[in-house]
């Protein structure tokens, strides 16, 4: 299984992690699936800012956002390898790992892993959507290494 993760890095902050970071996360969430591509683009708040206000209606910065490729299910694997695209905001994320005591790239994994899972069709629109992508993402990040995002208490919503 191979899976081509294309990196942009628009704010030069992300230079030194992003390509590093994308290459554990997505791939991880894309564990069991072959050949997927994602993009996963690094900006400012003030980009995200434009595309949140764009795609989503909230004139925000967000610290992540992501756009399936098409609609999909979490439990039917995809069918076409492009899965979509992801952008987070390295501002938003700096800020959002100090306010909450995490290393940055636990935080930065976390989104990632996130992201990914919804271009696979999870969300968190209700309660119990949101426990089962909760509980796949403490899953892989468990895999990883890294510990429940979700176990202090503190909950950024992701794209939120």
């Amino acid at each position: 299984m191979s899976h081509v993760v294309d990196v942009i890095v628009e704010d030069d902050r992300w230079r030194e992690s992003l390509e590093r970071l994308a290459g554990i996360a997505v791939p991880a969430a894309l564990t069991g699936l072959e050949d997927c591509e994602v993009a996963v683009m690094g900006c400012d708040d003030a980009r995200i800012a434009t595309l949140n206000e764009s795609f989503r209606g909230k004139a925000r910065p967000t610290n992540v956002l992501s756009w399936p490729s098409a609609a999909r299910r979490p439990d039917i694997a995809p069918i076409e390898p492009e899965l979509g695209d992801i952008a987070i905001a390295f501002e938003t994320c700096a800020r959002e790992a100090a306010e909450q005591g995490k290393p940055f790239e636990a935080h930065v994994i976390h989104l990632l892993v996130h992201a990914t899972l919804h271009l696979l069709g999870h969300d968190h629109a209700d309660a119990a959507e949101a426990e089962r992508m909760e509980a796949e993402e403490v899953r892989i990040l468990n895999a990883l290494g890294y510990r429940d995002p979700y176990a202090s208490g503190i909950n950024v919503s992701a794209g939120d």
